[in-house]
């Protein structure tokens, strides 16, 4: 199908999302560029009381509300406790796989604003001082950030202003390549959030007006599970726009938009994922539909939260979810074009 999608917008959004800060619990100051963008194309944009973002796109009718939902929070860490030597044992945010953590540089936020380096390793960092420096086992246990300071005690890192409770941020060293893949942390689910910017973009640009009002959610709690659990109650349907899965017997690829079917917490809608499917099939999109087992999406915690809804789950395919990830441009560019069908056919 032919619609004139900015590839250039579509990737500099990517880039400028994914360098921002914002593990779940810590999204306000992204939550503000995206208010940013919605009023640049001139849609509404409310906050809700925990800090999530609804722009609301004026549709042709109002008979039905379509609600497009994506998370700005990604995984990260936060500060548990100061060893003796100075340096922090953390506790995760969300579910990081913890051994791609080590080497992995970050920053320490402290309550007062103030910024300090420093990187994640292991509790054996160096080959030529321990023997288990290679075997020992990379989880929280045996693993510490050492800060970017001159400390040598706990009382001169708590003199920084250093405590338990701040945040610490990885890096997500984001990288686009010429040959479109966007290599870095978080593209679950920056990539997908890049993908309603870029629908907004699309409509604003071209003067589409969506068949009904569609609200698009911009979540900030679903690495922890309840991000889309309470919902405007007009929406009468909702997509949740989240990572596809690759690996083991699954069919997506990074240059897909996936349809997922099924994911931990049961069957998506069988009418909404029949009409999404046969949307790309019949616009000869790149697609997959897969079963998800070890997922849980911004549709779930509406649905957990009692909201009367139908759901589905699409998203661009992103290999290495949780850990480095990459997509290409085609699984954003596909996820764009099948929102757009879906929101005008």
């Amino acid at each position: 199908m032919e619609l004139s999608i900015d590839k250039k917008y579509i990737l500099d959004i990517a880039k400028e999302i994914l360098e921002f800060n914002s593990p779940t619990g810590f999204c306000f100051e992204i939550m503000d560029k995206i208010k940013d963008m919605a009023d640049s194309f001139g849609y509404d944009f409310e906050t809700n009381n925990k800090g999530g973002g609804i722009i609301t796109i004026k549709g042709k009718s109002d008979d039905k509300v379509i609600g497009l939902s994506a998370h700005v929070d990604t995984l990260g860490a936060m500060v548990r406790s100061i060893t003796s030597e100075g340096k922090l044992k953390f506790t995760l945010l969300g579910g990081p796989i913890v051994p791609t953590l080590d080497g992995e540089y970050c920053k320490i936020r402290t309550r007062e604003g103030k910024i300090y380096t420093g990187t994640f390793l292991s509790t054996s960092p160096a080959a030529h001082v321990f023997e288990d420096s290679s075997s020992k086992s990379r989880d929280t246990k045996n693993m510490e950030v050492r800060i970017d300071e001159n400390v040598k005690s706990k009382d001169d890192t708590q003199k920084l202003g250093i405590c338990p409770g701040d945040f610490i941020f990885i890096e997500p060293k984001t990288t686009i390549t010429e040959s479109g893949f966007i290599k870095s942390r978080f593209i679950d689910d920056k990539g997908s959030v890049t993908c309603l910017m870029g629908l907004l973009e699309l409509f604003n640009r071209e003067k589409i007006t969506p068949h009904f009002t569609t609200k698009i959610l911009i979540s900030n709690y679903e690495e922890v599970g309840h991000g889309a659990s309470y919902i405007p109650r007009d929406i009468t349907e909702m997509i949740s726009v989240d990572m596809g899965c690759i690996g083991e017997d699954l069919s997506c690829s990074e240059y897909d938009v996936s349809i997922c079917a099924k994911d931990s917490g049961g069957p998506y809608d069988y009418n909404m994922t029949t009409d999404l499917v046969n949307l790309a099939k019949n616009n000869d999109l790149n697609y997959a539909v897969d079963i998800y087992p070890f997922y849980g999406s911004d549709v779930g915690a509406a649905l957990k939260g009692g909201n009367d809804i139908r759901g589905a789950l699409i998203g661009p395919g992103v290999h290495a979810s949780h850990g480095m990830e990459r997509t290409h441009y085609s699984a954003l560019e596909n996820t764009i074009k099948l929102l757009y069908l879906y929101l005008t056919m």
